[in-house]
């Protein structure tokens, strides 16, 4: 099949190179020369486990291939995928310029019937918007379909090749066929295509990431009563978890969600939910929660070492919103960086993949350690942000070596907190207490 992706973010490139693996015929578009001549070579501008060498076999088996020319690319395919940013506006709404200014060349650039499918996240009643510019432009035939993603950053391509389910709002049965083909190779192993209207596709994309972020801000809730009341909240979510009703997944206590999609998101629906009359407090209260969740451990260093940090040093180990990607978008990690700055700190930091995002953010206003070890040295204590593999099972001695006292704030629960104790750090997490006991020192 012959499709055309235009926008080569995130998703973009996810959808054309896994489109590709499956044998279509893809040309991606995006205005970017810089980033099309590097795609072109095989090179990805993010850092996505298995993307690149995705990308780069596709591109050299002539599957794949990237273009600034936006017009050939919607002229040479048959089905066209609508993956370009909606950037949250200040009032909270998905910025749709970019999406309706794809709709306005797709329009002009039509040749014959085309399906066109917004993959980007968009409020419901876009596709009507995107319909009515093509429309307005050409007497072609053309479908306007919604297809939500649904990939997780550091597992997408993993997520696109084995989906959970393939959501598809169509506006006829000819979209839905069509679709059906080209999704047919990812649902071998049994997931679902649902057919549905175009709104309720629409909808369903938000509903998903405003659910999932409503598990964490509710558990983060949680944890702060488990906190005043001495209960764990690990053990609080076994009970939970366990039940098949509920199930584990989201349940993590944590330093706040972050990223591209829940904080935009949320604040997008519970834009629209006031827009047209329904009650967004359930979302308004999720947000609400993860903007003082993103706070804790900020709050509790101070709490710790007073208002005041000059002279203070902080190692900060983590500082993507999560591990396998380099996204800081909305990261926790900012919140307590710029806090502890703000105050007089000095801060080193390490990240396995995001140090060159970092720098794009905090410049030269913090030290950069080439290892999370190298963060350490006569530190004050240690803040963890994200809870990547190698931090996991660390060598306490040297870390509590390296300190100038054994404090650490934790705000992923990598470790327990009886244990740290008995190692000798005054040792704080998540909704599982804190403590200064001394023990064995090692």
């Amino acid at each position: 099949m012959k499709v055309a992706v235009i926008g080569s973010g995130y998703v973009g490139l996810v959808v054309g190179a896994c489109l590709a693996e499956s044998g279509n015929d893809v040309v991606c578009a995006d205005i970017d020369e810089s980033k099309v001549e590097r795609l072109n070579r095989g090179e990805v501008p993010i850092y996505e486990p298995g993307l690149e060498p995705l990308i780069e076999s596709n591109v050299k088996a002539g599957r794949l291939r990237y273009t600034t020319d936006v017009v050939m690319a919607v002229r040479l395919s048959d089905v066209v995928f609508i993956a370009v940013g909606t950037p949250p506006g200040e009032d909270g709404s998905a910025d749709l310029k970019h999406v309706l200014a794809v709709a306005r060349t797709i329009g002009e650039a039509m040749n014959g019937e085309k399906i066109v499918i917004t993959k980007s996240t968009v409020p419901v009643g876009t596709a009507k918007l995107v319909r009515a510019e093509i429309e307005s432009r050409t007497d072609f035939t053309v479908h306007v379909c919604s297809n939500p993603e649904f990939l997780k950053e550091g597992a997408a391509v993993d997520d696109f090749m084995k989906p959970d389910r393939v959501v598809l709002g169509v506006d006829s049965e000819f979209a839905a066929e069509v679709l059906r083909d080209l999704y047919a190779p990812f649902v071998r192993s049994g997931a679902s295509i649902l057919l549905m209207d175009v709104p309720s596709a629409e909808i369903t994309k938000y509903a998903a990431n405003a659910m999932l972020a409503t598990r964490i801000s509710f558990m983060n809730a949680v944890a702060q009563l488990c906190d005043k009341t001495g209960a764990d909240i690990n053990r609080v979510r076994a009970g939970v978890g366990s039940d098949e009703r509920i199930g584990s997944a989201f349940l993590y206590a944590g330093a706040g969600y972050g990223g591209s999609c829940f904080p935009k998101d949320v604040k997008a629906l519970i834009r629209t939910m006031n827009e047209v009359g329904a009650d967004a407090s359930i979302l308004e209260a999720v947000e609400a929660v993860n903007d003082r969740q993103k706070g804790l451990l900020l709050g509790r260093v101070v709490q710790r070492f007073g208002e005041d940090l000059t002279g203070r040093f902080f190692a900060v180990w983590g500082l993507a919103f999560k591990p396998n990607t380099d996204d800081m978008r909305e990261a926790p990690s900012i919140v307590t960086v710029e806090g502890l700055l703000a105050r007089g700190a000095r801060v080193a930091a390490h990240d396995p993949v995001a140090m060159d995002e970092a720098r794009r953010h905090f410049g030269d206003r913090i030290t950069y350690a080439a290892t999370n070890y190298d963060t350490l040295d006569r530190a004050d204590a240690l803040v963890i942000h994200t809870e990547w593999q190698p931090y996991r099972n660390p060598d306490f001695p040297r870390i509590k070596a390296a300190l100038k006292e054994p404090v650490i704030f934790d705000g992923r629960n990598l470790w327990d907190p009886e244990d740290m104790a008995e190692r000798g750090f005054e040792y704080t997490c998540v909704g599982r207490g804190s403590t200064r006991r001394e023990g064995r020192g090692s």
